[in-house]
């Protein structure tokens, strides 16, 4: 009776502490992947707008045009990029993100909150650190990778490999998909005449 009593209490505890690891996890996805996209948007306005490709764009939109910073100095992210990516990732994480949850945490291998909470401070960490030193890392991949040691510490034969196979492959795959995707958009832009 004592031990299950102990169990139930450990499992509260983790429940309630829950939201502050994830409140860390959240918080640690934006300074990680919202910054690459950011910095990815942001240095695109700047080759196009060095190139003299968004001079044929409106006038309203003129708020694209971003010029090169001074000599040491750093690059300021307009604020409405900042906006937009926290929108997008907002707007991603809802539309989407409970389908990668149920992936992660009962397709994968079944989580219980002590788990969680393993999982989620060991990612969280992983991405503060990451950030802090200014290296991009995916907060998908931590946090998957982060599920998958919990999993293994639990017992090995407790993770579906069959969803992790295709979890890497997903990985993969994503690559050359994100390159093709580029290739055909610029292809496409050089025929209706948006660029050179």
């Amino acid at each position: 009776m004592t031990l299950v009593l102990i169990v139930l209490l450990v499992a509260l505890v983790f429940e309630y502490i829950n939201g502050f690891h994830d409140t860390a996890m959240g918080f640690s996805h934006g300074t990680n992947d919202a910054q690459k996209t950011m910095g990815i948007i942001a240095l695109s306005l700047m080759a196009a707008t060095a190139a003299r490709t968004l001079d044929r764009l409106p006038a309203w939109l003129d708020f694209l045009h971003t010029p090169e910073p001074a000599a040491g100095q750093s690059l300021e992210i307009a604020t409405w990029i900042k906006v937009v990516c926290a929108l997008t990732m907002a707007a991603g994480t809802a539309a989407g993100g409970w389908r990668i949850i149920k992936t992660l945490g009962h397709k994968m291998v079944r989580l219980h909150p002590v788990h969680g909470f393993a999982a989620e401070t060991t990612a969280a960490t992983v991405l503060f650190t990451a950030a802090h030193f200014g290296m991009p890392v995916s907060t998908t991949h931590a946090i998957t990778t982060s599920i998958m040691g919990v999993a293994c510490a639990k017992r090995a034969n407790t993770l579906k490999l069959s969803v992790v196979e295709r979890i890497i492959w997903a990985w993969v795959l994503t690559i050359p998909a994100s390159g093709l995707t580029g290739y055909l958009l610029v292809r496409l832009s050089r025929l209706t005449g948006w660029i050179e």
